[in-house]
């Protein structure tokens, strides 16, 4: 594997739309904060965060997954994203107040 884990955060939008869309939010600066964090860290291990379209869960986000493992965080905000660097990706624990779980 080219990285041992691999973020994905939503930043799509819908521009007047009725529907709740994560890049409305703060998708976009979500992405960045996680490169930071990531970047900061400097972990052993490779771990790419990204940006991605619609997750179909528009009505928890922002949203974020995490692979391999396919962890799905909802309602994601600027300061959530310490402790999922921290919880999840260094110590491989699950945000179990921030998992998405349908």
């Amino acid at each position: 594997m080219i990285y041992e884990k691999h973020l994905f955060i939503c930043t799509h939008e819908r521009p007047n739309s009725y529907k709740k869309s994560c890049g409305e939010s703060v998708g976009l600066a979500l992405v960045g904060e996680f490169k930071l964090q990531i970047k900061n860290a400097k972990l052993p291990i490779k771990i790419r965060a990204q940006k991605a379209g619609c997750l179909d869960l528009c009505d928890n986000g922002p949203m974020v997954v995490v692979y391999p493992e396919g962890v799905f965080y909802k309602n994601v905000q600027l300061a959530d994203v310490e402790k999922i660097v921290t919880n999840h990706l260094i110590n491989g624990n699950i945000v179990e107040e921030l998992q998405c779980i349908r």
